[in-house]
């Protein structure tokens, strides 16, 4: 018969609990504040793809990173880019192995759920210009109404002239807004199911309601603003059809919580983890295996276009690195691990039915280990081997950095995909990990900030190895 005492040093040997990181890392806290400072700052500057990739862009070559050119030799602890068409980009640190004893790929996505212009957007109806709109990326649309709103995109006018616009963002900025009904009027409305609340065709903004004071103009309003669009970006309406506009959540980036342990804002699905990546991609020096961080675009829509990670661009430059250095790119990938960089859905006490709470992740634990994700029966999944989980695990675990495992939610209550398996298809052993995330693909999301900063850690660590 086994003793009280004999039972809990069993129970201690064998058993396990999560931690949350406060209570095994207290001196995190102060360190986490301060790295999320930063990463705050990058959200509000980093609202768009194309944003994302010209602030990674400026603050690499700040750190010495040169643009890649195939024909130039490369040796170790040399940091180069590659900057695919403004959408996604590349980092990479040399080694001191060579290329076929394989890389460390650190992949995360800089493209998010927002609201697209369509090819003829300005429109006017009942004394109002409004812009319709496609949402890219799975939304809940009832979100995006009453909702301050930024317009960030780029218009090539037709002498090729590109013009960047960035309005509402800064405090004299006007904003822009989808209007929904007062409660007053809603019982129609509220018979509707949730997810048809507010539909995809009512997702208009509103940019303007003064007319031209002119009689015989057909649409005075409508005039009235691309008046203002020509006198300020030199835009006639034409210009529209070829432009590529988005509207994202005007508000910054903020701490919740008395303790200020928390951030909103739009955008961490998935930069928080091309954040912690980059700054990553950034410390490394000179690392035992070459280090290759990318933060890719349309994951949001299923990674198609040449951006994408369905594209073929990681792979021409994993060739043309290849080339430099000599060696087949076939035995680059059979000997390279890599990280998909992804967020996860964090456990949630309000919505538990669709959680279960064993195997989900909750905010304060770590970034979030995942063999597989997919929908239901594992569908378009990229399921980890064993050896793969335990390799990464020891990487974290040697670093002391503090980790959880999990999945997206109970079996059938629904699921989502990461890029794992376009880079597990390149013959690459690849799992998914990534920072926890409340209220995902809202206009504002909520992390940890003590997630992230271990996030940070563990990309640190993986890319050292």
């Amino acid at each position: 018969m086994k003793t009280q005492e004999e039972i809990k040093d069993i129970e201690k040997e064998l058993a396990y609990k999560p931690e949350h990181i406060a209570i095994r890392c207290p001196e995190d806290i102060e360190k986490a504040d301060a790295f999320c400072e930063d990463y705050k700052e990058f959200l509000d500057l980093s609202k768009t793809e194309r944003e994302v990739v010209n602030t990674i862009l400026m603050m690499a070559e700040e750190r010495g990173f040169k643009e890649f050119d195939p024909k130039k030799k490369l040796k170790k602890g040399d940091k180069i880019f590659f900057n695919n068409r403004g959408k996604s980009v590349i980092l990479a640190t040399i080694g001191k192995k060579p290329l076929d004893e394989g890389v460390r790929f650190d992949i995360a996505h800089g493209d998010c759920p927002r609201l697209d212009l369509k090819g003829r957007p300005l429109m006017e109806k009942d004394g109002f210009a409004l812009l319709k709109t496609h949402y890219y990326g799975g939304i809940r649309k009832y979100q995006w109404t009453a909702l301050p709103l930024a317009m960030h995109g780029v218009v090539v006018l037709k002498n090729g002239k590109k013009i960047e616009i960035r309005i509402g963002e800064e405090p004299k900025d006007p904003r822009f807004m989808i209007s929904d009904l007062l409660p007053h009027l809603s019982k129609t409305q509220d018979e509707r199911k949730l997810s048809e609340g507010v539909k995809g065709e009512e997702l208009n903004i509103i940019v303007g309601n003064i007319p031209f004071a002119a009689e015989g103009v057909k649409n005075p309003v409508k005039l009235a603003v691309l008046y203002i669009l020509n006198d300020r970006y030199g835009i006639k309406e034409q210009d529209l059809e070829t432009a590529e506009i988005e509207m994202v959540p005007a508000e910054k980036a903020v701490d919740i919580g008395f303790d200020r342990s928390m951030i909103s804002a739009y955008g961490q699905d998935d930069r928080s983890c091309a954040y912690s990546a980059v700054m990553a991609a950034f410390d490394v020096t000179e690392p035992e295996h070459t280090s290759i961080t990318v933060i890719t675009d349309k994951e949001e829509i299923g990674s198609y276009g040449n951006t994408g990670m369905s594209s073929w661009y990681l792979h021409h430059f994993c060739e043309d690195l290849c080339d430099v250095m000599g060696v087949k790119v076939r035995d680059m990938y059979r000997n390279s691990l890599c990280v998909s960089s992804d967020v996860s859905a964090a456990y949630d006490p309000t919505f538990s039915d669709v959680f279960e709470k064993q195997n989900n992740c909750q905010l304060g634990y770590g970034p979030v280990l995942e063999k597989y994700t997919g929908a239901r029966g594992k569908s378009s999944a990229s399921d980890a081997s064993a050896e793969t989980i335990a390799r990464i695990a020891g990487i974290l675990e040697n670093e002391g950095v503090v980790y959880q495992t999990g999945e997206l939610g109970k079996v059938d209550a629904g699921g989502g995909g990461t890029i794992a398996h376009f880079v597990a298809d390149m013959d690459v052993d690849t799992i998914d990990l990534g920072v926890p995330v409340l209220s995902m693909h809202a206009p504002y999301e909520l992390t940890s900030k003590l997630d992230i900063y271990h996030t940070y850690k563990a990309f640190s660590a993986f890319l050292r190895s």
